[in-house]
């Protein structure tokens, strides 16, 4: 199945990967033998005491001769733990260094390749020719704004005036004399009329 995809893919494990690994694999097996040194003193103290508690005075001062002897051995797994610490932080972070300048070479080939697709010329060239399309356009905003000449106004301004006034609406004209009063008992009396008139029989 995995010819199907292009073979199989090449490890990409490094000799710095390999000497990280084989340092953390000693630091392991460093620690590893202080728990067990560390075990066996509790043991050999607690025997200590036994013997001694029996009389057997000689057998615990050996047993805490050979105390002694395993917790000097306890230092020195210690110093060499620092050591082992030390070495492979230097090759994780020279690692580290190496991929760092690995990307800078690959950014400085990349800014090499845009520089020749545009040369310093091209550059030039197109500022210039950014300029001047700035300065024509600022001669036509100028020849817009000024340029035109009185007569040019007079006939701008006439149109102007001829379009407002055909937009105009004209309305009719409001009549400015006052509106006659009117009397309130006015109905009232015309009503009291018809009262008094009288009232006309039809001829047979």
């Amino acid at each position: 199945m995995g010819n199907l995809f292009g073979g199989h893919k090449k490890s990409r494990v490094t000799e710095q990967d390999k000497a990280v690994l084989q340092l953390k694999q000693q630091r392991d097996k460093l620690k590893m033998y202080q728990r067990k040194i560390e075990a066996s003193l509790a043991k050999e103290r607690e025997l200590a005491k036994k013997l001694l508690k029996e009389g057997k005075k000689e057998k615990a001062k050996l047993l805490l001769k050979k105390k002694r002897y395993q917790e000097s051995l306890l230092t020195k797994t210690d110093n060499q733990l620092d050591n082992l610490e030390k070495m492979t932080s230097e090759i994780e972070f020279a690692q580290i260094e190496h991929q760092v300048i690995d990307g800078l070479k690959v950014g400085n080939d990349c800014l090499k390749k845009m520089h020749q697709m545009m040369s310093l010329e091209d550059v030039e060239k197109i500022m210039d020719e950014t300029r001047e399309g700035i300065e024509y356009q600022n001669e036509i905003d100028e020849l817009l704004a000024g340029g035109l000449t009185e007569e040019d106004e007079e006939a701008v301004l006439a149109e102007l005036s001829q379009i407002t006034g055909e937009s105009e609406i004209t309305l009719p004209t409001v009549p400015k004399d006052q509106l006659p009063q009117i009397d309130d008992n006015e109905p009232q009396r015309e009503t009291e009329r018809r009262r008094k008139e009288p009232e006309l029989v039809p001829a047979s």
